[in-house]
């Protein structure tokens, strides 16, 4: 069963969120769920995270870490094998593609591979024109802004 949400009554009200609807209603939409390679993801601080995939098999040189604006791409490609023939094959080494979306200002800070666990730390960096800032209030007695319109001094009541 499929719900489907209107939201353009929020588009009425609201500007700059279109990339935060289009996110839910690309979350609404049922889609083929691909559950290869397993992943956590952690909060490991306040503005820090860790994505640990398990990639059993995979070197270095076969794994591929993209970040574009909004969207970490963690890509595997095995290289090809000759090493006899196969009774059995248990591990998997399909290639593989995940992507996570970023919230804005999300960054990569590392990546490692140990035992088998790719590990991507991302920590988000606000930067410093768009934190909250303390605005001082002045006295009674502060001088008014002068602005000028049309090149005449005036000076606004």
């Amino acid at each position: 069963m499929r719900t489907a949400f209107d939201f353009s009554p929020l588009y009425r009200s609201s500007i700059g969120f279109d990339r935060v609807f289009d996110l839910l209603e690309n979350a609404s939409q049922t889609t083929a769920v691909d559950n290869w390679p397993p992943y956590d993801i952690a909060r490991t601080g306040e503005d820090a995270y860790r994505i640990t995939m398990a990639v059993a098999g995979f070197g270095q040189d076969e794994l591929s870490i993209t970040q574009e604006r909004n969207l970490l791409l963690v890509s595997g490609q095995k290289s090809p094998e000759d090493e006899g023939e196969y009774l059995h094959r248990g591990i998997a080494g399909r290639a593989f593609q995940r992507r996570f979306e970023l919230a804005d200002h999300v960054k990569v800070t590392g990546a490692g591979l140990e035992n088998g666990l790719l590990t991507v730390d991302l920590k988000r960096e606000i930067p410093e024109e768009m934190k909250p800032r303390r605005i001082e209030i002045g006295s009674a007695d502060t001088p008014k802004v002068e602005h000028r319109k049309g090149g005449t001094d005036k000076q606004a009541a």
